[in-house]
């Protein structure tokens, strides 16, 4: 099996509640782990980044869901490779919303204090996935 990663960004389509976040993380948590999928996703209100770790067809057939769904506009890669290990092999999905650490966070990748991951190449994004992993590690 080839192992892949992608990393995205994403805008919301319409102001989504905690409750249906939670309930988007709730899915990818019940349904990744068959598709042996690993990953996190970490949302402001306004933006999604998410990154996905696995076979690359299923990450590719996950990924093409995604853009179906009326709830991401303006999907962009950041980053997709093959890789030979995973950043998170035993998270079906971690999740982190946006918070005064995240934001922290963000400010070590990034030359905006706004969160944007459009703003972002793929090597920041990929150092953002990794330093959020250790944030909620830490939890």
């Amino acid at each position: 099996m080839q192992l892949t990663r992608l990393i995205y960004a994403s805008t919301i389509s319409d102001e989504l509640s905690v409750e249906e976040i939670k309930s988007i993380v709730k899915a990818a948590r019940q349904g990744n782990p068959a598709s042996g999928l690993t990953g996190l996703l970490y949302f402001n209100r306004r933006y999604f980044l998410q990154c996905l770790e696995g076979a690359r067809t299923e990450v590719n057939d996950t990924f093409h869901r995604i853009q179906k769904d009326k709830r991401h506009k303006n999907i962009v890669i950041l980053e997709y490779n093959e890789i030979t290990e995973r950043i998170f092999p035993d998270w079906s999905m971690g999740y982190l919303p946006e918070s005064n650490t995240t934001q922290t966070v963000y400010m070590r990748f990034a030359n905006n204090p706004i969160f944007n991951p459009y703003l972002m190449r793929g090597k920041s994004a990929l150092g953002l996935v990794k330093a959020l992993k250790e944030t909620l590690s830490t939890k």
